[in-house]
């Protein structure tokens, strides 16, 4: 078995840049540099069968390339407590459809369909049972963040192997997007 997702690997100087909103909060698991990325659709424990028909279907994918921009921040919280602190995405029909081909080839590898609707994100720590509140000076110091766009021309699948420092994060495969030469930066 292997655990695998789907996801937009971050250029360097993005990672960069959200590791400077990475701080000021005690007690919360950030997220090392080198595990900041965006998942596309995460698949879970699966045998190397499904795997090679996910690779399959994936390198079947045709779609442009596109510009992308983080933008704000948020979380997700389960009964008053936060859970997650992540960077927004930019809303991006080009990243929607991307995700939407992504989760139908998926499907057609044999994975169950996602329930849950896509929320395009970068999570920047896990917190364990954080007051919401206690969260409000953090939200209002970076609620501004946004950052240049860049121009996403791949996607991965990604496998995932917990290690006693927590998740590495290895590319299986990566996908090439089509490159267009009109990419409009907003």
């Amino acid at each position: 078995m292997i655990r695998l997702f789907v996801a937009l690997q971050l250029p360097e100087e993005h990672r960069l840049l959200l590791l400077r909103l990475q701080g000021g909060l005690p007690n919360v698991r950030w997220v090392p540099e080198e595990n900041l990325h965006l998942t596309l659709r995460f698949v879970g424990d699966v045998d190397k069968h499904v795997a090679t028909d996910l690779d399959e279907e994936l390198a079947a994918i045709d779609s442009d390339a596109f510009a992308l921009r983080l933008r704000g921040v948020g979380h997700f919280d389960r009964r008053g407590a936060a859970r997650a602190l992540w960077a927004g995405i930019e809303t991006s029909p080009e990243l929607s459809t991307l995700q939407s081909r992504i989760e139908k080839a998926a499907v057609r590898a044999g994975l169950e369909p996602e329930r849950r609707k896509f929320h395009p994100h970068v999570t920047l720590a896990r917190l364990k049972g954080f007051p919401l509140d206690r969260l409000a000076g953090y939200m209002n110091d970076y609620a501004g963040f946004s950052a240049p766009p860049f121009t996403v021309s791949s996607f991965a699948l990604m496998s995932s192997r917990l290690h006693k420092d927590g998740s590495i994060y290895t590319p299986e495969a990566e996908y090439e997007l089509r490159q267009n030469l009109h990419l409009a930066y907003a």
